[in-house]
């Protein structure tokens, strides 16, 4: 990989994001083994070539002095993210591009991705955190709901949907894709706009169950699990608000 003009243009823990003129290139430092990184890149791969859906096309895997890497075309825009911060005006309307987009991953099929159930299952399993009640009665929730094969980011957020100059939606980071069902991506989604901004989470719960046509109360039992599959990721500041999710035995 050409490392020169480059520059820092984003930094999460354990990853910086680069830009060239033309280029987009994600490096992971030495807590991601080459075994995650290739799996990411092949999840891009097969949502890329066996859906419709606008993803920055994957160039090239390397090493790097930092670390592993994936470089990816650039797509020039803003992200939904950006957007609502921008317009709050406009609020609802970058919701619904967000939640029609939402659907229409849903309805992709993806059958060599992984499964999300049993990702899910290894996740609820490797948190030593919860003793093994808690981690037994999540399992066995996990085992009781319906199983679908529909293809599920599994970190859908306006901060991964990037709006062209055209007003061509991008949808980036499928480092979680699998497929599963659709209601468990959602309450992912819904958990994630409530670690932020409550508000914005219960407007987006209420237009992805008329949208889709789901009850909220089905969704809800989804959130204990992904708030458990979300504190594998060990972001400390999130513990506490992610374990009142898993506490709650039930949901109406």
């Amino acid at each position: 990989m050409e490392a020169t003009n480059k520059e820092v243009i984003f930094t999460r823990p354990h990853k910086t994001i680069y830009a060239t003129e033309d280029k987009i290139i994600k490096v992971f430092d030495n807590r991601y083994t080459k075994a995650e990184v290739l799996n990411e890149a092949r999840n891009e791969a097969l949502v890329e070539e066996n859906t419709e859906l606008n993803i920055p096309a994957l160039l090239e895997v390397s090493q790097t002095e930092e670390g592993w890497c994936l470089v990816r075309d650039k797509v020039e825009g803003k992200t939904l993210e950006e957007l609502m911060k921008e317009n709050p005006e406009k609020l609802e309307t970058y919701m619904e591009m967000f939640v029609d987009l939402q659907l229409e991953v849903h309805r992709q099929k993806v059958s060599t991705i992984k499964r999300l159930r049993h990702k899910l299952m290894d996740q609820i399993n490797s948190l030593k955190d919860l003793n093994a009640t808690v981690r037994y009665e999540l399992a066995t929730r996990l085992e009781s709901l319906p199983r679908h094969t529909k293809l599920c980011h599994g970190d859908f957020n306006p901060s991964n949907v990037i709006v062209d100059k055209y007003g061509k939606l991008w949808i980036i980071d499928w480092a979680h894709a699998a497929q599963g069902n659709a209601s468990a991506d959602a309450a992912m989604t819904y958990l994630l706009f409530s670690l932020e901004d409550k508000e914005k989470a219960e407007m987006y719960m209420k237009m992805f169950c008329d949208k889709s046509d789901t009850a909220r109360q089905y969704v809800n039992r989804w959130l204990p699990i992904v708030a458990a599959a979300q504190m594998t990721k060990k972001k400390e500041k999130e513990k506490d608000f992610l374990m009142n999710w898993i506490d709650v035995a039930e949901y109406q």
